[in-house]
């Protein structure tokens, strides 16, 4: 019996293998509400792809003038009856026609807004519609807004003036703390469920219920709350009054929905503070979870703990795949979650059974201060993890003995590395890093049970710093609250574009200063829960070339400020001199694996660093954001990679077919449609990430002649 079945014959087989909602339109993020990443369009195979050229290039700065204040374009656009609908580099809705990538319509969402927020990024859309009304659904900071996908207008009949604001209804007070939505909703029936994403701590973070809205009016239908209340199931595993200030435990990453059985499928993130729980010791539910619930009312149905009291920021990061695999005849309807640290969990997802089995592993302890690890972890036996596990000495760099040194000797100083090592105060290897393993761009899947899944293989290294040692209040304040994106030593980092803050005093006014923590700009959000005296230590503490305040003394706090003892140095990526990893390559993978088996298919390198390649070194990789997409064409598309191609492989093989230079890195799924008789494949490339140059562009590719 071959392994692949004909799409033409699952086509015949009913709806349960059904996995793309049109074969010409992708009118869902990620393809369709299973998040399959799958369009049945065959038009461009592997025959045929080295013919594919840009049909057109959408330019979004083109006579743009100034400074544009720039996020990232991370969006999976949506392509519905000929209009592809996306989100620029600015965050402006954009309406294109398909075919020409000719601009329709463009809609500024912060237009009115009565609160300054900071931009964060889109990572696509909702549409959903009903008989004659339609409309698109999108977040925008801490907003859910509603717009008329015609004319590009809010629906003022939603919400209050054509938006709901997410602060809300959170089951407690949330003013002033980090509330955005970056990932879409997903819709079932008149609903609308959406993610969020929150403040990661040591600062104070908002809690992460589940909540859906009613797709017409806004309004609130249910909530489900993932730290629990008195009464409510899981409660037990946190400590009896953490409810009431412990944040985070929400989602982040998007959602999947099996509509014909109403189970909506919501994969949770960590709770704050990431990486010390010292004020929530227990098993945390339903942090770290896949959490199955009934779509119409929010009652729990099943769920599964991938990490027990999360102390290592492994956030769930992407929406997990609805799928069939096959088991002795026997057709199963299956969830696929892909985790950061590189492992695949399949279960069975009506009742929640593993299809593969899961293991508990002993773990080591913690020794920070006030800290109780959980003395064990799941893991699946099946499949084998898709990046590597442990970085022990033999894996360090070798790419030149300059570069094995300098790792080396950082090696040493170290904590030695083991999957679920805890934070210390000497250095913790994160491996896979924090930013995976599997990232949010998430894995494809096609009508055959094959998931697709791209890698990253990078070492980062997390070092907590006593935030009681703090030689001023003002640096006490910028270490729990700022350190963890600028630095411990104001550094910043290129890698992720944040801006180094030494020197801060010649470029800006105080008042600039104070005005940018409290709206934020681009991607980094506001900061409004800081006191006024507090606000003004920091500030002191940032514009004084030797670190000191002059609103504080060391031992002054005020009432607001965290509590928490430990705070950390910042997310490292571990980079030789030269800007490459630390570990021996491969650093980005490509994975094909038959999730009916547990077996991998195959495995290549995705991205290459050119100027290594041209010294005799086999393409290594590269980091790698934005995920994969399959046709029945028997391809896969993917941009993703550090070096800013856009790539088509073949699905069965892994072998590279074509691969095209983008004007901007496409750290964004792509999307495939058919329009005028013809099939596309469309990618954002805004560029940013990793420190490569931005950009605003748009581009859709089809056959030539």
């Amino acid at each position: 019996m071959p392994r692949f079945i004909p799409l033409s014959l699952l086509a015949c087989l009913g709806s349960a293998l059904c996995l793309a909602t049109s074969s010409r339109d992708w009118s869902a993020y990620l393809g369709d509400r299973s998040s399959s990443q799958f369009s049945e369009l065959s038009e461009i195979t592997t025959d045929n792809v080295t013919r594919l050229e840009p049909a057109w290039i959408w330019d979004g700065d083109k006579g743009a003038q100034g400074d544009r204040g720039y996020s990232e374009i991370q969006c999976n656009p949506l392509v519905i009856d000929g209009v592809l609908y996306g989100t620029d580099a600015n965050i402006d809705l954009i309406a294109l026609d398909a075919v020409t990538g000719d601009l329709l319509w463009k809609l500024d969402p912060y237009e009115g807004l009565s609160v300054s927020e900071g931009r964060g990024v889109n990572r696509g859309l909702v549409y959903w519609e009903s008989g004659d009304e339609s409309r698109i659904l999108f977040g925008v900071s801490r907003f859910l807004i509603a717009v008329d996908p015609k004319t590009g207008k809010r629906i003022e009949s939603f919400g209050e003036a054509g938006r709901v604001d997410l602060k809300a209804d959170l089951g407690r007070d949330a003013e002033g703390l980090q509330v955005m939505a970056n990932t879409p909703g997903v819709v079932y029936g008149d609903l609308i469920v959406m993610p969020m994403r929150l403040g990661e701590g040591p600062a104070p973070a908002a809690p992460g219920p589940i909540r859906a809205y009613n797709v017409r009016t806004g309004e609130l239908v249910w909530r489900f709350n993932t730290i629990p209340q008195p009464g409510e199931f899981g409660y037990e595993t946190w400590p009896p009054e953490a409810y009431k200030s412990v944040g985070g435990a929400n989602v982040w990453a998007g959602m999947s929905v099996d509509v014909e059985r109403g189970i909506l499928y919501c994969p949770t993130g960590s709770a704050a503070f990431d990486f010390w729980g010292g004020d929530r010791l227990g098993q945390n539910l339903f942090a770290n979870c896949l959490i199955a619930l009934d779509a119409a009312t929010g009652k729990r149905i099943w769920h599964y703990q991938f990490v027990r009291h999360d102390i290592w920021d492994r956030d769930l990061p992407a929406p997990p795949n609805l799928l069939t695999v096959h088991r002795d005849g026997e057709a199963i309807p299956a969830v696929a979650q892909i985790t950061k640290s590189g492992h695949v969990f399949l279960f069975n997802r009506v009742t929640g059974e593993p299809l593969f089995p899961i293991e508990e592993v002993p773990v080591p302890w913690s020794d920070l201060r006030g800290e109780q690890a959980w003395p064990t972890q799941p893991l699946p036996v099946k499949p084998a993890p898709f990046a590597r596990q442990q970085f022990s000495a033999d894996q360090i760099t070798d790419i030149s003995p300059e570069s094995q040194r300098e790792v080396m000797d950082r090696f040493v100083t170290l904590r030695p590395h083991m999957p679920f090592m805890p934070p210390s105060k000497e250095g913790t290897i994160i491996f896979p890093g924090f930013d995976g393993g599997g990232e949010w761009g998430g894995a494809a899947v096609d009508p055959n049970g094959i998931l697709y899944v791209n890698s990253n293989e990078m070492p980062w290294v997390l070092t907590m710093v006593d935030a009681t040692a703090a030689e001023s209040e003002g640096q006490r304040i910028f270490m729990q609250n700022c350190a963890g994106c600028h630095g411990a030593e104001r550094e910043g980092s290129l890698a992720q574009n944040v801006p180094a803050l030494t020197g801060i005093q010649d470029r800006m006014t105080r008042e600039g200063i104070l005005e940018r923590i409290t709206q934020g700009k681009g991607v980094m959000p506001p900061f409004g829960f800081f006191e006024k005296r507090d606000l003004n230590a920091m500030v002191d503490f940032l514009v004084s070339r030797d670190g000191g305040d002059r609103h504080a003394d060391k031992q002054a706090k005020s009432e607001g400020s965290v509590s928490r003892p430990w705070t950390h140095t910042g997310y490292r990526r571990w980079l030789d001199s030269k800007g490459y990893p630390a570990v021996k390559p491969p650093w980005g993978t490509l994975n094909a694996i038959d999730m009916n088996t547990g077996e991998f298919v195959w495995k290549t390198t995705l991205g290459e660093f050119e100027e290594l390649t041209s010294q005799g070194i086999q393409p290594t990789g590269t980091e790698n954001y934005g995920g994969p997409v399959v046709t029945a064409g028997g391809l896969l598309f993917i941009g993703a990679s550090k070096d800013g191609f856009f790539r088509a492989f073949d699905a069965a093989t892994g072998e590279e077919l074509w691969k095209y230079k983008l004007p901007a890195g496409a750290y964004a799924t792509p999307a495939v449609y058919e329009a005028d008789g013809r099939q596309f494949v469309a990618v954002a490339c805004g560029g940013g990430k990793m420190g490569t140059p931005r950009g605003n562009y748009y581009v859709a590719f089809a056959l030539g002649d």
